[in-house]
Formats: structure tokens, C-alpha cells, sequence
């Protein structure tokens, strides 16, 4: 009787492990295609926002104003030029300026990251007062400032970008790296007579190499919603460049006409943009991270 009951507990474990292991697959699964299906959608609106130029925006007093229909799915604006090929150019423009933006984020916090792994702690206090001090600072006046300060355009936004969302990344970073140097192997490795640029490459940087991608995608909605915004404002790309920011500013004098379509289309492709930017970045943080099948 007692051997019948080993063996009919031994198949429960085995069969919950199955079990588990299916789910697992399935959810890795799951994760994967979520991430391919966000990077197909960011891909069709980049690429095909390359694709459209100024020929294709050219204006058209003849077709203004109209309603969206067969031939202009989001309809045209005041000028006749069609909603929907704006809309992808300006999204395309906007993940341009998100990647160059997120990429010169992610490179201070990456420079800032290593400062702190070779660096006394008086480095860490440096480090961490300068982080203070743009805190300290509104976020949207600090970026339109630089916006301006810099000629505004796509140079002066990007540079905005760059210079006001590395701050987080690097708090994060900056917490990891105060706890990596209390581990054994940290510690082993400084009494073998190993350099601090060797423990940081080897050691340190593999560890939160992860979290530098997952935060450089998590980086970008931040990024395109904030040059959105400055552009809506007045104070981010020029009027000649096609962007959301500044379809949704132009189209807000129409709105009381009745031409809804103007800001609506334009804003839910926005939305969905972002939604997929997130998207991508927490399933990519599901997958680097193997804990995550198992809670």
C-alpha cells in the first residue's frame, strides 16, 4: 500500500512538472510572438514612412477637407494633402528621433554606469548630484529650453531627448552597481589583483546589460511622446516636417467644424505606436528575465 502511494505521488510531481513545463513553453511562446508582432508593426511604420516624400504630401487645394473615404482612408487636411500618408511620415520621423534620442540616453547612462564601477565614491556623489540636479528641473521646460537653446528642429529635439531622459536609466543602473560590488566574486576578483575596467567589462556589464536594453526600448514612447508634445507646442520640429505633434496642433482650429478625423486618426495611431513601444520592452524584460515563467 505504501509503495502504491510513492508511485502515484512520484506521477503527481511528475505529471504538475509537465504541466508547468507546458506552461512555460507556451508562455515563452506567447512572449515571443508578442515581440515579433510589435517589431512588424514599428517596422511597416518606419519603413513605410521612408518610403513617402514630398511629392506624395504635395498640396491640393481641390481635394481639402474631405471626409475619410475609399481613396483617403483618414480623409485630407486644410491643404489637400492626405491625412493617412502624414500620419505614417510623421510616426516615421518620430521613431527616427526616438531611436538617435534613446541611443545618446542610453550612451551618457552607459558613460555614467562605468564612472561609477571605477570611481571612488566621491564619483557616486558627483554622479548622483547631477542626477538631483535635473530631477530638480520641470522635465518639459528643461527639454523645450534645450529644444531651443539649440536651434529647435530635429537636431535640437533629438539633443533635448538625449540630455533629459538618461536620468532614470542611470538611478537604476547606479543601484545595481552599488549592490554588484558587494558580491563575493566582486570582491575575489579585486583581491586577484583584477583592475576595475576589467571587473567592470567582465563582471558588472553583463549583468546589467539586460536592463540598459530593456530601458533603452522602454526609453522610446517617452521619447516620441515628448517631441510630440514640444511640437504641438511650437517649440520642436518645423512646420515643414511632417510630425503628430504638429498635425494635431494644426488640426485643432478645424476641429469645431466638425473635421474630427483631422486629430483622431493621428492620435490613435500615436496611441497604438506607444502601446506597441511597451509592448515590445515588457515582453523583452519577460524574456531576458527566467524568473518571470515561474511567478
Amino acid at each position: 500500500m505504501k509503495l502504491k502511494n510513492n508511485v502515484y505521488t512520484k506521477n503527481l510531481v511528475k505529471s504538475n512538472s509537465e504541466l508547468v513545463e507546458e506552461k512555460g513553453l507556451s508562455l515563452r511562446k506567447k512572449t515571443i510572438l508578442i515581440i515579433f508582432i510589435s517589431l512588424l508593426f514599428l517596422s511597416f511604420i518606419y519603413i513605410r514612412g521612408s518610403m513617402i516624400y514630398d511629392n506624395d504630401l504635395a498640396v491640393d487645394f481641390a481635394n481639402k477637407l474631405q471626409a475619410p473615404s475609399g481613396k483617403h482612408i483618414f480623409g485630407t487636411d486644410a491643404n489637400g494633402r492626405d491625412m493617412a500618408l502624414r500620419t505614417i511620415k510623421g510616426l516615421s520621423n518620430s521613431l527616427a528621433i526616438g531611436i538617435i534620442g534613446s541611443l545618446s540616453s542610453l550612451l551618457i547612462a552607459w558613460v555614467f554606469s562605468l564612472l561609477l564601477s571605477v570611481g571612488s565614491k566621491k564619483i557616486d556623489k558627483l554622479v548622483n548630484f547631477i542626477i538631483d540636479i535635473f530631477l530638480s528641473i520641470p522635465h518639459m521646460m528643461l527639454l523645450i529650453l534645450i529644444s531651443v537653446a539649440t536651434g529647435r528642429g530635429a537636431t535640437g529635439v533629438v539633443l533635448g531627448i538625449a540630455l533629459t531622459h538618461w536620468t532614470g536609466l542611470t538611478r537604476l543602473l547606479r543601484g545595481e552597481i552599488l549592490e554588484l560590488k558587494n558580491e563575493n566574486y566582486i570582491k575575489i576578483s579585486k583581491t586577484l589583483g583584477k583592475s576595475k575596467l576589467y571587473i567592470f567589462i567582465n563582471h558588472i556589464l553583463p549583468h546589467i546589460l539586460g536592463q540598459m536594453i530593456v530601458g533603452l526600448i522602454l526609453l522610446f514612447p517617452h521619447a516620441i511622446l515628448h517631441e510630440s508634445a514640444i511640437s504641438f507646442l511650437g517649440f520642436g520640429l518645423s512646420l515643414s516636417t511632417p510630425s503628430i505633434g504638429i498635425i494635431l496642433s494644426e488640426s485643432m482650429k478645424y476641429l469645431i467644424q466638425g473635421h474630427w478625423y483631422l486629430a483622431f486618426f493621428p492620435g490613435l495611431l500615436l496611441c497604438l505606436v506607444v502601446y506597441a513601444i511597451n509592448l515590445l520592452g515588457e515582453n523583452l524584460s519577460n524574456l531576458i528575465d527566467p524568473y518571470s515563467y515561474h511567478r
